[in-house]
């Protein structure tokens, strides 16, 4: 089945239920929605000649063309690729050239820069503008949604690993099913009657929440700053029963300290999807203090998106144990979790080592990448890299992170892609990244540098060449100038010493 069929079922069960709002303005209902996705569908197809299984891209921020062109693309027997709109243009472009992209989606703001970056990387992509005419005259007559197989790629999720480089997870039509029915499953069983609250990337974990949404006919609402403001969420609050919508750590802060959210009407609110990184459990409890039995936590990897493990909110009950609080909660349904030592043994309960999935939900692998898709899948599991510990009940928790991965403000960081921009830099011997916590942020980004003999280091530089090269969220906060890095034995940068001396 084409996950697009939860587009088509839906407008034809509830047509006339808004789909899409931009503030409380609604600009698309279910039918419509549906009818733009079948003739954008038709041009992808018939004007642009497309064929079954080409890569579309979609580098753009949110907005209402988002789930219109994701659709449209399935529609059309073609495979997504959502790329995080906060990414410099030479990563998208990476990223373009990696999975073939025959088509691009994009929005004017970003334009410029990717198509550049893109091309000298020898990316023959067709460029539209969703913002320009040249969209809409894409536009046809309608045609039926192509068939495809349960394995065939639906949607490249891509996702770097210790190298920095971005691998694209290859998730199927079956994954993204199986992933919207999990999410019914086990966090609510949802009527036309809700809406979803976009707050997060739609090329991430919110683009694929939304599945679920879109399969029960819920609203999805769109803020009209198109940034993250409490005072324009209170509202939105105040305006929209039932209302769902995703916080990352960072988020669920600044709403839980704004006064503006305390006073809206919070019995709108249906649903907290917290997640993208840990929660300390003083902030759930501030969450739950605010909003009530409303947040739920979770874990999830782009290689089994969204659906790990879960903490419903009915767990969040007054007299729930302190540790358990921090818990990311049991087993999804349909998926297998174990924690496991070096040598692949089930560990018993309390002890730590690396996590490790398998379910119908896991990705087909990398897409051109077998090694990496025989690291990440050995035995039938998908190995995660996290550490963690689960209890005698089931419960997990995420203790650390063994790719060294840094989270800040709910935005992954890989520490050797910022290490290989900052060894570019004139006089700079070695670099080492850490992750370092922050109360706000949840990690900030730490580079500890080795200069040369002889060389004054101008952190003005070194922030100018990030810049260059990277994400603006990806660039330290600070740089720490070392005689030397710490070694072991064998020659390893001990990073655990480097946190310590941070800490």
């Amino acid at each position: 089945m084409n996950i697009a069929a939860l587009l088509h079922n839906a407008a034809m069960t509830f047509g006339s239920r808004p789909a899409q709002a931009v503030g409380t303005d609604i600009r698309q209902d279910y039918a419509g929605l549906q009818m733009r996705v079948a003739r954008l569908a038709a041009g992808l197809r018939g004007k642009l000649g497309l064929a079954t299984g080409a890569r579309v891209a979609l580098v753009m921020g949110n907005g209402p063309a988002y789930l219109e062109a994701l659709f449209a693309i399935w529609h059309a027997g073609l495979a997504a690729v959502p790329v995080n709109a906060k990414l410099h243009a030479r990563e998208v472009a990476y990223i373009l050239a990696d999975c073939g992209a025959e088509l691009c989606f994009l929005s004017d703001d970003l334009a410029g820069a990717t198509v550049r970056e893109a091309e000298a990387l020898g990316c023959k992509a067709c460029w539209i503008c969703v913002d320009r005419p040249e969209y809409e005259a894409l536009l046809q007559d309608p045609q039926p949604a192509i068939d495809r197989g349960r394995d065939d790629i639906a949607w490249l999720f891509y996702t770097s690993g210790t190298t920095g480089k971005p691998k694209g997870a290859m998730l199927s039509h079956q994954n993204l099913q199986l992933m919207s029915w999990s999410y019914l499953c086990d966090f609510d069983q949802l009527t036309e009657r809700d809406s979803i609250l976009h707050l997060g990337p739609q090329s991430h974990a919110a683009g694929l929440l939304a599945l679920a949404h879109v399969a029960r006919g819920s609203m999805h609402v769109l803020p009209e700053s198109g940034i993250f403001d409490p005072d324009e969420i209170a509202a939105l609050i105040d305006a929209n029963e039932s209302l769902t919508f995703f916080a990352a750590p960072t988020m669920l802060r600044r709403l839980v300290e704004s006064p503006r959210v305390a006073a809206s009407n919070l019995s709108h609110v249906r649903s907290i999807l917290g997640g993208a990184a840990p929660f300390y459990a003083e902030d759930i409890r501030r969450g739950i203090d605010l909003f009530g039995m409303r947040f739920t936590n979770g874990y999830g990897q782009g290689e089994c998106p969204c659906t790990i493990t879960a903490m419903p909110k009915r767990f969040y009950t007054p007299d729930i144990d302190a540790d358990r609080l921090a818990s990311v909660g049991i087993a999804r349904t349909g998926v297998e979790v174990r924690v496991v030592d070096a040598n692949g043994a089930e560990l018993p309960p309390g002890e730590c080592g690396e996590i490790i999935v398998r379910s119908d939900i896991v990705m087909r692998g990398y897409w051109n990448n077998e090694a990496a898709t025989k690291q990440a899948l050995a035995g039938g599991w998908l190995h995660t890299g996290d550490i963690g510990r689960m209890d005698s009940g089931g419960f997990l928790w995420l203790l650390d992170r063994s790719k060294d991965l840094i989270i800040s403000g709910g935005s992954n960081i890989y520490p050797r892609e910022v290490e290989d921009v900052l060894l570019g830099a004139s006089g700079v011997l070695e670099v080492a990244v850490v992750g370092e916590p922050d109360p706000e942020w949840g990690e900030n980004v730490i580079a500890f540098v080795v200069v040369r003999g002889g060389y004054t280091p101008e952190v003005a530089a070194l922030d100018a060449l990030c810049l260059e090269n990277l994400a603006r969220f990806k660039r330290p906060k600070r740089y720490v100038f070392l005689d030397a890095l710490p070694r072991n034995s064998t020659g390893k940068v001990l990073k655990t010493t480097l946190r310590t001396m941070l800490a």
